[in-house]
């Protein structure tokens, strides 16, 4: 079974400082790669992008950023669109979509599910990253992405199948909207991050009748009588309980010390929810 490549890029590390995005375009712009790509306008294209996703309310509040690029998926939608061999797939996984045979054929970009598939307008030709074939066929073994990130956001791997297939057990990776069944080789780490929604709240207790933070508390969450998620609050008694789905419901959430306990039930909307503060009562 022959190897092929795939990009892991892990959520939690991009902090949107760009680089990468920078790199594709400076690869890019006023060159062509005869048989991978032609040269991407300085302007109006972004083959890797940086979407922002922000979670929560005040006073909890986070934003994520999520890299997005062509997909390079097994069973292309942009392939079933184009005429003759416009779009093909390598041996080695990556997609192609060829500057000649292409041109003219626009509805290759409407087909991409993902967005991933801009339309040169003074070439009339569709194009996307086409994960730096041209500089892996030469001999590297990190796409620009990966070489120029600083927090280490990337990485470029080059498995069989079955291999690819173990590490995302593995390490919980997932891809962009597994239910359209287009197989990418693109993978996420930390997903959860812009897809999920979590909780968050401040815990206090009563003390000489004041209220201070509860540091230490174990707080458990359940959803129709079955645990989803625990927590123990930190030095300033806030808790935060992740990986919730959007728009769900019959949560009981449940914080207990020995000075107290104190309880709560709510529903999830879109997004995450900050679920005030919640003070211990004695038993």
């Amino acid at each position: 079974m022959a190897s092929k490549w795939n990009l892991i890029v892990d959520v939690e590390r991009c902090d949107n400082c760009r680089v990468c995005f920078l790199a594709v375009k400076d690869e890019y712009i006023g060159n062509d790669f005869p048989g991978c790509s032609a040269a991407q306008p300085a302007q109006g294209h972004n083959w890797l992008d940086i979407r922002r996703k922000e979670r929560g309310a005040y006073p909890l509040v986070e934003a994520r950023f999520l890299p997005v690029m062509c997909n390079h998926c097994d069973d292309a939608p942009c392939m079933k669109a184009a005429r003759g061999d416009a779009v093909r797939k390598r041996p080695d996984g990556i997609v192609i979509i060829d500057p000649g045979k292409s041109k003219g054929q626009k509805q290759i970009v409407d087909a991409c599910p993902y967005g991933a598939v801009c339309w040169n307008d003074d070439q009339q030709i569709p194009q996307a990253w086409p994960f730096d074939a041209h500089l892996l066929d030469a001999g590297w073994s990190r796409t620009r992405a990966e070489q120029a990130c600083p927090a280490h956001a990337y990485r470029t791997i080059k498995v069989e199948d079955e291999e690819m297939q173990r590490i995302r057990a593995e390490q919980g990776l997932e891809v962009l909207r597994p239910e359209l069944g287009t197989r990418p080789r693109i993978y996420y780490k930390n997903l959860h991050l812009v897809t999920k929604c979590f909780v968050g709240g401040t815990v206090v207790k009563q003390a000489n009748s004041v209220e201070e933070c509860a540091a230490g508390v174990e707080v458990l969450l359940k959803q129709a009588g079955r645990e989803v998620g625990r927590a123990t609050t930190d030095t300033f008694g806030e808790f935060k309980i992740d990986r919730l789905e959007p728009n769900s419901r019959g949560y009981q959430l449940e914080a207990a010390a020995s000075s107290g306990r104190c309880s709560i039930e709510f529903d999830l909307g879109e997004d995450s929810r900050y679920l005030g503060v919640l003070t211990l009562a004695a038993a």
